[in-house]
């Protein structure tokens, strides 16, 4: 890219690749001012590693289509955009996952974690809100919490919490402060779900928010994960403790 051009395309045919590869506008101002290439470069510098790949591999075939030849160099793109690719946005996507049997459930996780996948988080928030619905009264079901149909997510999750903390289960008033304030974002997920997602006919939030929720939602699963973990070790622990008793 020496000389500023990026394979055969003009201007406006760089532009419209890119926006239906992975839906960016490749002369926004983030990615800096210049020819095809720079604009190119700057995309590199900004965009999420899982981005890069995806239109770095979108190139690669428009490279191969255009019968060039497929050298060493080209194979070790293709390497760089598949490692790339496999680096998730959200962090901890790979908790979610049910905490029940269910093939619904098992359904309803994948759609959340297909949309990540297909770079699409927006189209994913009513779904991860579902989700998190089901796996919190998961939880309060297994600790016998009872929670009635209509109460909303925060509120049910905020009886989580305090469960956690009756129970000796939060090792520091930190960790309890950071759960407290999970109440309020599951609480203003709430508004999201109903008036900024594809459950209604809203229009929904943009890219980098959508992460940004992904993002803390997998968060609070993935400590809850090691709680529920902790307690599970000590109820088989006093079960084999019980079992050994002589009477």
């Amino acid at each position: 890219m020496s000389g500023g051009y990026v394979l055969n395309f003009s201007n406006r045919t760089f532009q419209e690749f890119v926006l239906d590869t992975v839906s960016r506008n490749i002369y926004d101002s983030a990615y800096g001012t210049g020819s095809k290439a720079n604009q190119l470069r700057g995309f590199w510098k900004v965009e999420y590693n899982h981005i890069v790949g995806i239109l770095l591999n979108g190139l690669l075939d428009v490279y191969k289509d255009e019968g060039r030849e497929l050298n060493t160099e080209y194979n070790e793109c293709r390497q760089i955009a598949a490692r790339l690719e496999q680096d998730s946005p959200v962090i901890d996507i790979e908790v979610i996952t049910p905490n029940s049997d269910g093939r619904e459930f098992d359904l309803l996780a994948k759609s959340v974690r297909d949309s990540i996948e297909a770079n699409q988080p927006e189209t994913g928030l009513d779904r991860l809100h579902t989700f998190i619905v089901k796996y919190v009264r998961v939880l309060c079901d297994k600790h016998g919490i009872l929670v009635v149909k209509e109460k909303p997510l925060h509120s049910i999750f905020g009886e989580y919490v305090n469960y956690l903390k009756q129970a000796s289960l939060i090792e520091s008033g930190m960790a309890e402060k950071i759960l407290k304030s999970s109440i309020s974002i599951f609480e203003a997920f709430n508004h999201v779900r109903n008036n900024q997602s594809f459950a209604h006919d809203n229009p929904t939030l943009g890219y980098d928010e959508s992460i940004l929720i992904f993002n803390s939602i997998t968060s609070a699963i993935r400590f809850i994960r090691s709680v529920e973990r902790k307690y599970d070790d000590n109820v088989e622990k006093q079960k084999k403790k019980e079992s050994d008793l002589p009477f």
